[in-house]
């Protein structure tokens, strides 16, 4: 789940952020000793938060049918869970980085979910959304200075990138063939002997169920 958004993201910067050719794409943690280490211009989207996104959860199952709609499977209703990224941008000079924010901040603002053609693997196989939200305010319980403390790094413009994504909870239950008739058995006569068995042809026309 989480490297096909990885994948998904880099492939939209890619395509709708107009970056420079020699600005690098990354993922890292962007720690003092990352920093003093890069050597290129770097567009940085570090994972520092993953957590349920109960208000898109939903309980029970949802049906898979064919294209004749006939019942295939049931499967449990995905899992949404948030994956918070902070989005930073580390050239030499800080109109450059502003540079950098400003085309993903556009880019990033164009699309309120992951465009489908970007996802691949699982998530292309659910056939579901991805929402993404961007520099939103964090969560009460949470803010971007906490995560500069944390890295051990200075704070610095950046901003907060929140992708919704789903998640199979559960195997496909595979559905059992549709009814074509059904049998009925009353209970043994006061003799001891069964009844015969009683067929849907022999019901009365009033008690027959629609096939």
């Amino acid at each position: 789940m989480i490297q096909e958004i990885d994948r998904a993201l880099r492939g939209l910067l890619d395509r709708d952020a107009s970056l420079p050719d020699d600005v690098a794409v990354v993922f890292d943690a962007p720690t003092k000793d990352w920093a003093a280490k890069r050597s290129v211009p770097t567009l940085d989207l570090y994972l520092y938060d993953i957590r349920r996104d109960l208000e898109r959860d939903t309980a029970g199952m949802a049906e898979i049918r064919d294209d004749d709609g006939r019942l295939l499977a049931r499967r449990p209703q995905p899992r949404y869970f948030k994956l918070s990224y902070l989005v930073t941008a580390w050239t030499q000079r800080p109109e450059d980085e502003h540079h950098l924010l400003s085309e993903t901040l556009v880019a990033l603002l164009r699309h309120d979910r992951i465009p489908p053609d970007l996802l691949d693997g699982p998530l292309a196989e659910l056939g579901l959304i991805a929402p993404v939200t961007i520099a939103l305010p964090p969560p009460e319980d949470r803010s971007i200075s906490d995560v500069w403390t944390a890295l051990g790094g200075e704070l610095k413009p950046s901003l907060d990138l929140v992708v919704s994504t789903p998640l199979e909870a559960g195997q496909p239950e595979q559905a059992g063939p549709p009814t074509e008739r059904a049998v009925l058995r009353a209970a043994n006569r006061a003799d001891g002997s069964a009844p015969p068995d009683v067929r849907p042809s022999d019901w009365p026309p009033d008690a027959r169920v629609p096939a």
